[in-house]
């Protein structure tokens, strides 16, 4: 069973990866976005972690409550409403449970997926974090280590796609041949889950 530990271990483990990665989901994205998704998810995520260390919130479902919340209060364009629709989604999922199965993890996800395809409009295959986070889900049954490399295999196969929506989209088929910048901040979310799952802090 997974209790607020887990949940704050993973949202810790993403705020490092986040840190570390800035300046890579920043280079992916001056290809075919805006250029500010790596400062934009270290900023979100390091509020992430200075709120759950401030507020020490006691359930799964209010760590990823909370996380969410501050990562659209805090981060710019598409990503913060998105990511915040994700925790926030599975957040509402586990109620007010002190302890959640990975069975139960798996289906408040894919109800945080379910969310953002409907706030964005996004489906498989049309180039964004959908394409790391559908495989990922659907693996979790597998493990988390199967989810893990799901996530990563989503990203990396963005590269020869076309952009269907999002910033990349307006640039038509000058957006193939780059790695979705979501989609690879995606992975790194799943990563995280990977690393609270081992015991790893991330740091």
């Amino acid at each position: 069973m997974l209790d607020a530990d887990f949940f704050r271990r993973w949202m810790t483990a993403t705020a490092t990866s986040m840190n570390r990665e800035a300046e890579r989901l920043t280079a992916l994205d001056s290809a075919i976005g805006d250029a500010d998704h790596g400062s934009n998810m270290q900023r979100g995520f390091s509020a992430v972690r200075a709120a759950l260390e401030e507020e020490a919130p006691d359930t799964p479902g209010a760590v990823l409550t909370l996380a969410g919340r501050r990562l659209i209060s805090t981060v710019g364009g598409a990503s913060g409403p998105l990511y915040g629709t994700l925790l926030r989604r599975a957040g509402k999922a586990f109620g007010d449970a002190a302890e959640v199965s990975e069975k139960q993890l798996a289906e408040a996800l894919r109800a945080g997926v379910d969310g953002v395809m409907a706030l964005g409009g996004a489906a498989p295959g049309d180039k964004t974090m959908i394409d790391a986070l559908v495989p990922a889900v659907d693996a979790l049954g597998d493990g988390f280590a199967a989810a893990r490399a799901a996530a990563e295999e989503g990203a990396v196969a963005t590269t020869p796609l076309q952009a269907r929506k999002g910033r990349a989209s307006y640039l038509g088929e000058r957006s193939i041949g780059h790695q979705d910048p979501g989609a690879t901040s995606s992975a790194l979310l799943i990563a995280g889950l990977a690393e609270a799952a081992t015991g790893a802090s991330g740091e």
